[in-house]
């Protein structure tokens, strides 16, 4: 049996600047609120998750880093 990891999805909401490269990116994981900032739409991802390569490239295509995903001990 393989275990699956779950990710936690996280956004330090000091550091968004509400770019929205996020929810262009992963439209499944965020959404924008009425001001254009990040709201989480899935706290978690599984490595066999439809989402977790989007999640991903949200991640990675923060300019200001204010995202992460990190393996859930």
């Amino acid at each position: 049996m393989h275990d699956t990891a779950i990710r936690r999805i996280t956004i330090d909401t000091g550091r968004c600047s509400g770019h929205g490269r996020c929810y262009t990116l992963a439209p499944d994981v965020f959404d924008p609120d009425d001001e254009g900032f990040p709201v989480l739409l899935a706290e978690t991802v599984t490595d066999d998750s439809p989402h977790l390569r989007d999640a991903q490239a949200a991640v990675d295509g923060c300019p200001e880093r204010a995202i992460s995903m990190e393996v859930e001990a």
